[in-house]
């Protein structure tokens, strides 16, 4: 291209430069050198000039070629999209299925554990409470043999010394306080029973609490986290109550 351009300006340069006709605007130009330069023009000129013209004649082709290539290419890209789509929705309730699955199963678990519980504690409880009854059962039987030992022990004492007014009025305050005493000693006993049985309860009700308030927050924890509560109002059980009946503790 740099060659028709000089090649122009010669030609434009000898137009120029020619000796003009009188009382015309016409000139007189060297056609030998005319022609050179526009030899030399002509072959300057690169191919793809024709390359461009054939583009140019064939431009309706051309264009309704990349037409259709581009609404073929927008039908696939929209088709793989549409498919993507499809794939992402169904990966989404599997995805969906498997969390609502993997709830349910630690819902079940957590159920499970705390009717476990409940019924170790239960147990627990109910052996407690025997064993407290048994012990005092025994330290009241302890405590009625020793009032009767000593009854009986004043009675003889009694029957021994009642030739003697003095000492049997001795015998009588003794055997009276000895009464006293193995009642007092009773009452003690019984008290101590139940403070024992009272203590041993207050653990187990501890205990027990501690296993409602975990299974209380695990349930809690789950509600929040697994997308249920928009099930709430549609029969779900709320967050703090079992499924068995029973209050949690929070």
């Amino acid at each position: 291209m740099y060659r028709v351009f000089e090649s122009l300006d010669a030609l434009v340069t000898v137009v120029e430069e020619a000796r003009g006709l009188p009382m015309t605007a016409n000139c007189v130009v060297p056609r030998g050198d005319v022609l050179e330069l526009l030899d030399d023009i002509r072959e300057a000129i690169p191919g793809e000039l024709d390359d461009a013209q054939d583009v140019l004649d064939r431009r309706d082709e051309i264009v309704a070629d990349a037409e259709r290539d581009a609404e073929q290419a927008r039908s696939t890209a929209q088709a793989e999209s549409e498919q993507m789509v499809t794939d992402a929705r169904e990966e989404a309730e599997r995805a969906v299925t498997s969390a609502r699955s993997e709830a349910e199963q630690t819902l079940a678990q957590a159920r499970h554990e705390a009717e476990r519980a409940v019924a170790e504690g239960r147990r627990q409880y109910t052996e407690l409470i025997e064993r407290g009854r048994a012990e005092a059962e025994r330290l009241a039987a302890a405590g009625r043999t020793a009032h009767e030992r000593l009854v009986a022990d004043g009675r003889s004492e009694q029957v021994r010394l009642v030739a003697q007014t003095e000492v049997v009025r001795v015998a009588h305050g003794e055997a009276a306080r000895i009464v006293d005493g193995a009642d007092g000693e009773a009452e003690r006993l019984r008290r101590e029973c139940d403070g024992y049985v009272d203590a041993k309860l207050a653990e187990f009700e501890e205990t027990l609490a501690t296993a409602l308030r975990t299974v209380s927050r695990s349930r809690a924890h789950l509600w929040r986290g697994g997308g249920h509560p928009a099930r709430a109002g549609n029969g779900a059980v709320p967050a703090g109550r079992s499924g068995t009946g029973m209050d949690l503790i929070d």
